[in-house]
């Protein structure tokens, strides 16, 4: 069976789009309120480390960082630091990244070729498979049996080239906790792309603020006028199953919103200045002379543009309809992490607590796709602040009002967020998020209930 029947199979799997569906769908009786001190209050922030992040899956890193023998990656969440290892053996382990000694971290940042896990305090040294294998001066502690002082284990799984982490290791397995994901958007062949590079931006403001803003499209109207003129904001059918939800988008077209006509010119403009990278397309590409076509849309002038760009990697598209390569797929993953694809791009991003409630990161991770088969590449991982940030016209937007979104958390009047139904993704993870924490009755969020 070749890839194209596969794949062909695979969408006629799918449930079928409703075109008319918007993105605010069923309006509730009434908005839905948040607490906003929720995204500055240090003791949420402290009940958050205590009983949400050491209990859920964390997307860590991809593959690639991980890929061969001696591999090792440090994730870092809060507090917490985890260190995943590609063993000798070729398993993939992760460790609570602490000497049993005297609490010293093993290991910091990413790199290859590790032997031994050795800390640099006193010597104690421990396996790629965390069995304690050297103590100097051993005598000095008596009877120190090693087998009793293994490295703390976390649970350790991946999705594709995702690798995810879990510091309880009596969690549900990951496969559990994705819910449909996977199986969803199993045509898109995941496992193709490989990650090219990680984007750590530190932020002004708290993680969920950060997390909030690539969890609705309500903002594209304002936020993002130039996506307007190539990006259908209307009908954006979302979906939640619970831990996870979904949001489509499908590009290459205007927005029903806009009153004006919009020409094809203009499409390709707005799309080629938004999203041109993803199309191999420069800064004022023109429109090819005479496209589109009689008959053909603009849409296809793009699709056929983003198959040809793929071919110079060779990577071959042509079993993409334009629908696939145009329509934007976002999933949200409880409680951090979004993942936006469509047939020839993935970006994973992430938000992490900083050092306090008002700080946080956007951790990006920047995907391609590639021939199937092709080997890994390694990821160059940056770091900057939000003001060196530059990662494409509508991200750096999305980076820009988060600061001023944080300072306005915390002005006295200003009690509550005041939520649509299309902003139901991050009610969701409100919801989530107070299961997790155990919230009393008076402190959980109110109104949106349903007609």
């Amino acid at each position: 069976m070749t890839t194209q029947t596969t794949r062909a199979q695979d969408n006629a799997g799918q449930a079928p789009r409703t075109a008319d569906a918007d993105a605010i769908g069923a309006p509730p009786q009434r908005p839905t309120l948040v607490p906003a001190e929720r995204y500055y209050s240090p003791a949420f922030a402290a009940l958050e480390t205590q009983r949400l992040w050491p209990k859920v899956w964390q997307v860590a890193c991809s593959v690639d960082h991980v890929a061969e023998p001696g591999d090792y990656f440090e994730y870092r969440c809060g507090p917490y630091s985890v260190l995943i290892v590609r063993g000798e053996d070729g398993a993939l382990r992760a460790f609570q990244n602490v000497c049993r000694h005297r609490g010293n971290t093993l290991c910091a940042g990413t790199g290859s070729g590790l032997r031994e896990l050795k800390c640099g305090y006193h010597g104690w040294t421990w396996d790629l498979s965390g069995t304690l294998k050297r103590v100097p001066n051993r005598k000095g502690f008596g009877a120190l049996h090693m087998s009793e002082l293994p490295l703390h284990a976390a649970r350790v799984d991946t999705w594709e080239r995702l690798v995810f982490v879990n510091l309880d290791v009596d969690a549900m397995p990951l496969s559990e906790f994705l819910e449909e994901v996977p199986s969803d958007i199993a045509w898109n062949t995941l496992g193709d792309f490989r990650c090219y590079a990680t984007m750590t931006i530190e932020v002004d403001a708290n993680w969920k603020t950060i997390a909030d803003g690539y969890s609705e499209t309500y903002h594209i109207q304002t936020l993002h006028p130039e996506l307007r003129r190539c990006t259908d904001d209307v009908h954006a059918p979302q979906v939640i199953w619970g831990h996870t939800g979904k949001s489509e988008q499908l590009y290459g077209v205007p927005s029903p919103q806009l009153k004006e006509p919009v020409s094809s010119r203009e499409v390709w403009d707005a799309y080629v200045y938004t999203q041109g990278a993803l199309m191999g397309a420069g800064e004022g590409t023109p429109l090819p002379e005479g496209r589109p076509a009689p008959g053909e849309t603009v849409a296809e002038v793009i699709a056929e543009h983003i198959r040809a760009s793929a071919v110079a990697r060779g990577v071959e598209l042509s079993w993409a309809s334009t629908d696939q390569l145009l329509r934007l797929h976002q999933y949200n993953v409880f409680p951090n992490m979004t993942l936006l694809t469509n047939a020839d791009h993935l970006t994973v991003m992430t938000s992490l607590p900083g050092p306090d409630p008002d700080h946080g990161e956007l951790v990006m991770m920047l995907w391609a796709r590639m021939p199937p088969g092709s080997p890994r590449m390694t990821p160059a991982d940056v770091r900057m602040p939000a003001g060196q940030a530059d990662p494409g016209v509508v991200l750096t937007q999305d980076i820009t009002v988060l600061a001023g979104i944080q300072r306005g958390l915390h002005q006295p009047g200003f009690t509550h967020l005041t939520l649509s139904n299309e902003e139901r993704r991050v009610i969701n993870m409100h919801r989530n998020l107070e299961r997790y924490l155990d919230l009393p009755e008076s402190e959980r969020i109110t109104g949106g209930e349903t007609p």
